[in-house]
């Protein structure tokens, strides 16, 4: 029975390290934190329960837990290369770059094929401005590890600084075929095809965003540029107002909610809405042309010539504003005459 009792115990704590694993590849990070937890309870030093907590952390953005994991695996050995990885990694999350740079170069000196030290390298090389030297350590990153997402995300980011956006964007769906939930390259992804001006796949991205985040503010701006673009009216009045909840004075949400309110014809709505932007920003003379285009269609004619004699004298030589002055004079007098009739 002794002997027995020892083996089961043994038998025990493996099945939890297979279910920990099992967990972490399908990105259960609960139930894998729960595993690695009770395995650390049993041997506080084990290194590969260690390394899957350090995993979790990072997957979850928790850099300060991650920080103090790397610390623990660092105690436990010294010449730990993923404890300096994962040390780099939080540093680098935390904005301190220098410390960041210190660990990661140290873990690459004991062991240079370990796949996250090289991803640490090129992001780390990218915030420096180290261009050249990103791209190359983005694609021995992808050398050493192609089923991970960050890898390939890195090396999207370092063409996408060449402008070789036909690269970078094959590399952030290859990102995303590892992880469709990673906020980062589906971002990278939408601004690419915004530059590229393939608005539909870029609205297909921003439904994925927003999904993941309904309040992600760079989803919504990508979106509100797609529509805008497509002049789809309906959509942009939504996403626009869901910007204006998140930040009430952003000057680009407010102008597009006024721009898809004029789109559908609700130019009364569009009025207020030119106040409330106008408040913001008095001194774009594109918005106090819409004020008096708008007044001009509400048949506000007087209202108009007031608006366009105002911008006048902001922008005298601003050639639409003039057309609409005369217009909107021209049908205030004719207006004046049929009441004297």
């Amino acid at each position: 029975m002794n002997e027995q009792h020892p083996q089961k115990i043994q038998n025990k704590l493996q099945e939890l390290r297979r279910q920990g694993h099992e967990h972490l590849a399908a990105r259960r990070w609960t139930q894998a934190g729960d595993n690695f937890l009770r395995l650390l309870d049993h041997a506080p030093q084990d290194e590969d329960a260690l390394q899957g907590m350090a995993v979790i952390f990072d997957s979850v953005g928790q850099f300060e837990s991650l920080y103090k994991m790397a610390q623990r695996m660092l105690e436990s050995n010294p010449n730990s290369a993923p404890g300096l990885a994962y040390k780099a990694r939080a540093l680098q999350k935390m904005e301190r770059i220098s410390e960041a740079t210190i660990a990661n170069d140290q873990a690459l000196l004991l062991d240079t094929h370990f796949g996250l030290a090289w991803i640490n390298r090129s992001g780390l090389q990218l915030l420096q401005g180290k261009l050249p030297e990103a791209l190359r350590s983005a694609r021995r990153a992808i050398e050493l590890a192609p089923n991970d997402p960050r890898a390939w995300a890195n090396h999207g980011v370092a063409l996408t600084n060449y402008n070789r956006l036909g690269e970078a964007l094959e590399a952030f769906e290859q990102s995303l075929e590892l992880d469709p939930q990673q906020m980062f390259a589906l971002q990278m992804k939408g601004e690419i095809l915004k530059r590229i001006g393939r608005m539909n796949e870029l609205l297909a991205v921003v439904t994925r965003e927003l999904q993941i985040n309904p309040n992600d503010v760079t989803a919504l701006i990508q979106g509100i540029h797609a529509l805008h673009t497509l002049e789809r009216y309906e959509g942009l009045k939504e996403l626009s107002q869901r910007l204006i909840k998140l930040k009430p004075e952003n000057v680009f949400a407010r102008e597009n909610y006024m721009r898809s309110l004029r789109g559908l014809g609700q130019f009364e709505e569009a009025n207020d809405a030119l106040d409330q932007l106008l408040a913001l920003d008095s001194s774009n003379v594109q918005f106090w042309l819409f004020k008096a285009d708008t007044l001009y269609r509400l048949e506000r004619y007087r209202e108009a010539v007031s608006v366009a004699e105002r911008t006048k004298r902001i922008a005298p030589d601003y050639l639409p504003i003039l057309r609409i002055h005369e217009k909107a004079l021209k049908l205030m007098y004719q207006r004046k005459d049929r009441k004297r009739i």
